[in-house]
């Protein structure tokens, strides 16, 4: 298994483990902000699963109607997860809400505090080697999932702080495990936003940052006979990039140098920048 397939994996049993444990202690210890937080965690287990389901099919090689591969099934596995959280969010907000001014009839037990430390330990974790190991595979969906993991560490500090309430003066704060539970809906919306935005511009082929495109430039440069790279194009497809050039060269030049000298360059590109699927490169005549 592929090491982001393992870690999504890894991240299914963390977080199912967690959900049951809060929705248990939450459930018995009469406290909205922590079967909320819960709650939150059983969804990370299919966001998760959805992760390691789009990094197994974006592994797929390409074939004959899939030329370009089936990379953006991984894209496309981070706008789910996005729209996922966004709904589970609403669901966790309305349940909150319905609860405001109906206080539970017995009191919120302390113990439901350590599920919740328990989790901001192994969110916390979570988030970090997440985003570490998204950026080193440039994975979106990964990148999603350690986004979805770092709300987690916030929905988690919230529900402390309306259980904390809770039990410092039941009276005075009845309602502030509901709106700890509204608070980590809300939070669950929010990241389910930002996540189904950011894949969504990459499905509609937004380009790199400027300093990947600046590297392409600058390998394509490097080789011997280019004169300039005039137009430089990049879109993503699932973890890497497809690269569109448009070099300057000696107008002189035969069509069988110039096709020589444009093939070296697809070539220097794509070993020199891993991230680079394929380079589809025009050659036109200097000045």
């Amino acid at each position: 298994m592929k090491t982001g397939q393992r870690v999504a994996a890894a991240s299914m049993a963390i977080s199912g483990a967690l959900a049951v444990v809060k929705l248990i202690a939450g459930i018995k210890g009469h406290s909205t902000s922590v079967v909320a937080d819960g709650l939150e965690s059983a969804s990370d287990v299919f966001a998760s699963g959805f992760v390691l389901l789009g990094l197994t099919l974006a592994a797929k090689p390409a074939d004959e109607d899939h030329p370009y591969g089936h990379g953006r099934i991984e894209i496309l596995t981070g706008l789910l997860i996005g729209l996922g959280l966004s709904a589970g969010g609403a669901l966790i907000c309305y349940g909150s809400v319905a609860r405001l001014g109906h206080p539970e009839a017995a009191a919120v037990a302390g113990y439901v505090v350590w599920p919740l430390l328990l989790s901001l330990a192994a969110k916390s974790a979570l988030t970090f080697y997440k985003f570490r190991y998204a950026r080193r595979l440039k994975s979106d969906s990964l990148k999603a999932d350690a986004w979805n993991d770092f709300m987690d560490t916030i929905s988690a500090t919230a529900a402390l702080i309306a259980v904390g309430l809770s039990l410092a003066d039941p009276k005075r704060f009845a309602d502030a495990d509901s709106y700890g539970g509204l608070v980590v809906g809300l939070i669950v919306i929010c990241v389910g936003v930002k996540v189904a935005h950011d894949t969504a511009m990459q499905l509609m082929d937004t380009m790199p940052e400027e300093d990947l495109m600046h590297q392409i430039r600058v390998a394509a440069s490097s080789v011997p006979g280019v004169r300039g790279v005039e137009k430089c194009y990049a879109r993503k497809t699932g973890l890497r990039y497809h690269v569109d050039l448009h070099l300057e060269v000696d107008g002189a030049m035969t069509v069988r140098q110039s096709h020589e000298l444009a093939h070296k360059v697809k070539l220097h590109v794509m070993q020199t920048l891993d991230w680079v699927a394929d380079v589809l490169v025009h050659v036109e005549p200097a000045g």
